[in-house]
């Protein structure tokens, strides 16, 4: 049975005494209020993991911890964390990112697009992709161009729109057999230019279709627009996931700070047309849940291996339009999970502005 002075002590050396708000030691039973360093909901999870294998260890099982951990109030928050300009009519942005290629990133953005479109939002895609879009195959959109529209005495390129999602990619402005050969600094411009030098009009959401990695689009990104949260697409294997820590490791750095929304597990299974209750992981089971318990972040959604899928990609149809199919029901789930991890996040951060990226020859933005 441990003592108040005790715990105390013992909070001292494990560095969080600043953090606790109220202790208080019932017997077995210790109940401590603390406030976290950073708002993030990940964040929260971390510390909470921490705190109670570090009583464990230190007051045995006998000993029950009631533990509740709160956000700072905005007014907490550093300001100075956040620069730049918001997006005038989007609500909120959301970066769609993989550790790596053929992980189904853009099949998963396209489909929780139009999902999110189903659900009586305002939806945008951004095709951030510069050198591998898909978005125009994918939304039966390819060989449309863009028209330009006048806009406050500005002339503005109108995104295409297709199942209630507006949509642009360089896809639009390149021929479908046309390689893109572009620097750093030429694909960072092109894409700027989708995003400031178009119409969007209101968005509640805006997905930014992000190439697989990390490089010069993603600085881009960062330093331009408002992110608001990211979604990490991986597949179960682990050397997909390997590279997805690399992935979460870019949003959460102190001098980017973007909140990852959760984990989407594309590929989790494969589940066979004429045996649709049968489960056959291919690529490993539960990767995605392992590691995101072991970052503290959510699993939004384990999106099965099917045929449909696929082919609904490549005729320009998601598959998550097909009404009353396991499929939607899987994205519809998934989406709703996205926001509600968008709402917490909201509701404990002030509104995330661009990042400012000054040293992009070393690859060590700061603000």
């Amino acid at each position: 049975m441990p003592t108040k002075i005790e715990v105390q002590e013992f909070l001292k050396e494990i560095e969080v005494a600043d953090l606790v708000n109220n202790l208080q030691v019932m017997g077995d039973d210790v109940y401590i209020d603390m406030t976290a360093h950073s708002p993030a909901m990940h964040e929260r999870k971390k510390l909470e993991v921490a705190m109670k294998q570090a009583f464990a260890s230190q007051f045995g099982e006998k000993v029950m911890l009631k533990l509740k951990i709160v956000a700072p109030e905005p007014s907490q928050i550093q300001q100075s964390q956040i620069k730049g300009k918001q997006i005038p009519g989007i609500q909120n942005i959301i970066a769609v990112a993989s550790g790596k290629g053929g992980v189904g990133k853009s099949t998963v953005a396209a489909n929780l697009a139009v999902t999110l479109a189903q659900m009586g939002f305002k939806v945008g895609l951004l095709d951030a992709d510069i050198y591998g879009p898909s978005v125009p195959t994918m939304l039966d959109t390819e060989g449309q161009k863009p028209i330009s529209v006048e806009v406050d005495g500005k002339n503005l390129m109108k995104p295409i729109e297709n199942y209630g999602v507006k949509m642009l990619s360089i896809g639009y402005f390149s021929g479908a057999n046309q390689a893109v050969v572009w620097r750093g600094p030429m694909a960072s411009k092109a894409l700027n230019q989708m995003i400031r030098d178009a119409h969007w009009g209101e968005l509640d959401f805006l997905l930014v279709d992000l190439p697989p990695g990390t490089g010069d689009i993603h600085l881009s990104i960062i330093q331009e627009v408002p992110v608001t949260g990211a979604v990490i697409v991986s597949t179960p294997q682990h050397v997909a996931l390997a590279d997805v820590r690399k992935g979460i490791a870019m949003f959460t750095m102190e001098s980017i700070n973007i909140p990852v929304l959760g984990l989407v597990e594309n590929m989790s299974y494969f589940t066979p047309a004429e045996l649709p209750e049968n489960k056959y992981y291919i690529f490993g089971q539960q990767g995605a849940q392992y590691l995101a318990q072991d970052l503290g972040i959510p699993v939004l959604g384990e999106i099965p291996l099917v045929q449909s899928i696929r082919e609904a990609g490549d005729v320009g149809r998601p598959a998550a339009l097909q009404e009353g199919s396991a499929i939607q029901a899987v994205y519809r789930s998934t989406a709703q999970n996205m926001i509600e991890s968008l709402v917490e996040r909201n509701k404990n951060l002030p509104p995330t502005e661009a990042v400012k990226i000054t040293t992009m020859a070393g690859c060590s933005p700061k603000k």
